[in-house]
């Protein structure tokens, strides 16, 4: 497995809103390993509003987000071997916002849309798909009350919930899957919510 971060680590250490940085990682993954099984977009955009965020800070959020997804699919493209796949990380702020986060649902809608053109554009040859988390908290902590049962599952999701799909769609049994963004939120993007329900009120 290959990764490219911005933190210092045992990997490519890099940030991907530079061109230079990204053909410098495709050149070195290439020489290593001859060939690409799954490539997984899955870098954090800035997330600023359209009261503080400037033009080139939104730039960057979109670099980040689609730009950089979009140049390494175009880099690795001639490398995939037969069955390959591209997972791109998209977020539930594809289709709902909350207020001052322009850029990184710019970046994340971006990346959504993204998906299905690249999808038909390698058709034939590489599948490829979002995914949009909802709540996910990488600590894996437990709630209850309000903030559990927002979610019709009953309970905030843990990084277990989308690596298992990410897993999903790079086998073979997702063969028949491509353009798909799918939605891991539990359910909350479908519950209507209004003043008093679920244990919540507006203030």
């Amino acid at each position: 497995m290959c990764v490219i971060d911005k933190a210092e680590g045992d990997h490519f250490v890099g940030d991907i809103s530079d061109k230079t940085v990204l053909e410098k990682f495709a050149q070195q993954v290439i020489a290593e390993h001859r060939h690409i099984d799954f490539l997984v977009n899955n870098a954090l955009p800035l997330m600023k509003g359209i009261d503080e965020c400037s033009y080139e800070e939104f730039q960057y959020a979109l670099s980040v987000g689609v730009t950089a997804p979009f140049y390494l699919s175009k880099l690795f493209a001639p490398h995939f071997n037969k069955g390959g796949s591209i997972i791109n990380i998209s977020s539930s702020r594809d289709r709902m916002s909350q207020p001052q986060t322009e850029s990184y649902t710019a970046a994340k809608g971006g990346i959504a849309a993204l998906t299905h053109a690249l999808a038909v554009s390698l058709a034939g040859k590489v599948r490829v798909n979002s995914i949009s988390p909802g709540w996910i908290d990488t600590s894996c902590k437990v709630y209850d009350g309000p903030d559990a049962y927002q979610q019709p599952c009953g309970r905030v999701g843990d990084p277990m919930d989308i690596a298992n799909m990410v897993m999903f769609l790079c086998s073979d049994k997702a063969g028949f899957i491509t353009g798909e963004n799918i939605c891991i939120d539990g359910g909350m993007t479908k519950l209507m919510i209004y003043h008093g329900d679920n244990g919540w009120k507006l203030k």
